[in-house]
């Protein structure tokens, strides 16, 4: 039986992740910064553990607890949208500490052991807007590009060892909490020359013809864990679909 670790798994993505492989029969070690084991079902194949992927000592704890795994999809991620010219670095810096460093340092730190076996899934989720120019997110969309370009050249490395490496990129997902959790770090980052801009996006935002939901990426990180076929791109959900498409076109 099959044992995958979820980063980011106490809402949005990572949770439904976390359930699907379950439901698949995986053997799931499902991560949280603040645990909740009560966000999913008891179950001798699911386990609850702590991990803030900013902090080496706390990636060590967290795998060492987890033992041998088959997949490790780097889900945990911060959201952040605002004007640039009204975004302090130290935010910048923070987004990408968990969005970029976070995930290589965890990378990094399961290599070994899936290097060992030659055996071993890495799923980097990233967004679709690394499929199409979008309005205020310029810093998050910065942090999944760099992991995009990490991904695709960590690839190279890795296939001598009969490694796999796999992005996951879900399109607009009004479902999560992309907005709430990072609402403390968007003060201020809205000032009045942009005001009018953002209203327009926002408004935009509020009438989505097609959205992607929790489940598709759920099920695309499913697929992605699972191919065989050789891809590394897997967009989730109809509207990353799409932008796919048309970018391939």
């Amino acid at each position: 039986m099959k044992t995958v670790l979820i980063t980011g798994c106490s809402s949005g993505y990572g949770l439904e992740t976390a359930r699907h492989f379950h439901a698949q029969g995986w053997n799931v070690v499902a991560t949280m910064r603040t645990p909740r084991p009560d966000l999913l079902p008891p179950s001798e194949r699911l386990r609850v553990v702590p991990l803030d992927v900013t902090k080496p000592g706390s990636i060590a704890a967290a795998l060492e607890a987890s033992g041998p795994i088959d997949v490790l999809v780097n889900n945990a991620g911060i959201g952040l949208m605002g004007a640039f010219e009204a975004t302090p670095m130290s935010t910048v810096r923070e987004v990408f500490e968990t969005n970029v460093f976070g995930v290589m340092a965890m990378t990094q730190a399961v290599l070994p052991l899936f290097r060992a076996r030659r055996s071993g899934v890495l799923v980097n989720v990233t967004s679709s807007a690394t499929l199409a120019p979008m309005p205020l997110v310029a810093v998050y969309t910065a942090s999944k590009v760099a992991i995009e370009g990490f991904t695709e050249s960590l690839r190279f490395e890795l296939e001598a060892f009969d490694l796999k490496v796999k992005l996951v990129e879900p399109g607009y997902c009004p479902g999560t909490r992309f907005t709430s959790n990072g609402s403390p770090r968007m003060e201020g980052l809205f000032p009045e020359p942009y005001a009018p801009f953002a209203q327009h996006i926002f408004a935009s935002l509020g009438q989505p013809s097609v959205v992607t939901r929790e489940a598709d990426v759920a099920e695309a990180v499913w697929r992605a864990a699972n191919d065989t076929s050789g891809a590394i791109r897997f967009p989730a959900g109809p509207d990353a679909v799409a932008l796919a498409l048309a970018r391939s076109a």
